[in-house]
């Protein structure tokens, strides 16, 4: 086991990605923090991971002091910190149009100052092990679609944050720091969004080869299978890579003639 007797706190792991990455990790022999913001969904990861591997902390990461607080809860309860995934995020659309300063700001707000904070807190335990930092970040990072614009940018922020500290704190402290850009994923809460938008209920199989050449989209655990590979000891000295997650490098591709129109959305 690869993370055996490691401590991971993991951002928005009651759902999709972070909820795979908490289950992977004490698949892997660690325990985790599992954090989120509804107490019934946090329930429902702790009992699937066992009491005995994890502790719940529900609030929203922008109150004031909630970074700090998930680092103590993780040092109280386990001794120690070993690891920090940095999942938690606002996906959602806005454009040049009709993007508000408020809005923006809330999108960098989660999305890249959080991050920053919850790595601030975690230093003085994290340089104690020698531990690591993950941050979950996107392909849209490089680019972005034109309706993902503050997200876009965010992951971007949240790039650079990882290639700066990823240096900075490896040579300093002992700590890497590495990013993951996954694609596309298929996810609860893509799902939803995407049945918002006026697609079929199963409109995931059916998608344009543009999109998805091996017939699928990526799962929410093959994320965490590379996470937990990222977070062990296994990669040595590598610090401040920004790895992408993706069936192909979308950015040159020919996109298909109506890229925004996917099988089954209403016209």
């Amino acid at each position: 086991m690869r993370l055996k007797d490691k401590i991971i706190l993991v951002t928005g792991s009651t759902t999709g990605i972070g909820k795979a990455i908490a289950r992977r990790c004490v698949r892997e022999g660690a325990k985790v923090v599992i954090h989120g913001l509804e107490k019934d969904l946090a329930a429902e990861t702790l009992a699937e991971v066992g009491q005995a591997n994890g502790v719940v902390h529900v609030e929203d990461l922008t109150s004031p002091g909630c970074p700090q607080r998930l680092v103590d809860l993780a040092v109280k309860t386990f001794g120690k910190l070993d690891g920090l995934v940095n999942n938690a995020a606002i996906v959602a659309t806005g454009n040049i149009q009709d993007t508000d300063a408020d809005y923006f700001r809330k999108m960098l707000e989660v999305n890249a100052v959080v991050p920053f904070l919850l790595i601030q807190a975690a230093l003085p335990h994290l340089s104690q092990t020698r531990g690591a930092v993950l941050n979950i970040g996107s392909v849209n990072a490089y680019s972005g679609e034109p309706n993902l614009l503050p997200y876009s940018v965010s992951k971007g922020a949240l790039m650079t944050l990882t290639r700066n500290l990823g240096d900075t704190l490896h040579r300093t402290h002992g700590i890497r720091v590495n990013q993951l850009n996954p694609g596309w994923v298929l996810t609860e809460n893509e799902s939803k969004r995407k049945k918002s938008h006026g697609l079929k209920d199963d409109w995931y199989a059916d998608l344009p080869k543009v999109y998805a050449p091996s017939g699928r989209l990526l799962s929410p655990d093959e994320i965490a299978a590379s996470a937990a590979l990222w977070l062990s000891d296994e990669l040595g000295p590598v610090s401040g890579s920004v790895v992408d997650l993706e069936q192909h490098p979308f950015i040159g591709r020919n996109p298909p003639k109506d890229p925004d129109h996917l099988p089954g959305q209403k016209a």
